[in-house]
């Protein structure tokens, strides 16, 4: 649950500042039903990729994730049609703003507990 919320919350975020690459309508349904997708294939397919593309991320020494994080962006826009990606490269720049938002709540709830 939490990470669908994150997964949302950074979807919005991205929409807002990469506006002419991340569209949705400006459905808030839109969004959280995008996080919901997004969640699931992080938690089923995503750690097939990884593990399938473990020599690349050792190789590039992690930097191969940023594209993981991208192809699951993408992929999630693929399979629900009102979230619109421009490009594979606003994927990947969505990818990370998610992230980083992961990071920020995951912080800030390791802090309170």
């Amino acid at each position: 649950m939490l990470r669908w919320f994150v997964c949302s919350l950074g979807l919005w975020i991205a929409a807002g500042l990469l506006n002419s690459h991340v569209t949705y309508g400006n459905h808030v349904g839109v969004v959280i039903i995008a996080g919901a997708i997004l969640a699931l294939l992080n938690a089923i397919l995503r750690p097939i990729i990884v593990f399938l593309s473990l020599p690349a991320i050792l190789v590039t020494l992690g930097l191969f994730m940023l594209v993981i994080n991208g192809l699951t962006v993408y992929l999630a826009s693929k399979l629900y049609s009102p979230l619109q990606i421009s490009s594979f490269g606003a994927a990947i720049v969505t990818g990370i703003i998610i992230g980083l938002v992961n990071y920020l709540v995951t912080t800030i709830l390791e802090e309170r507990s």
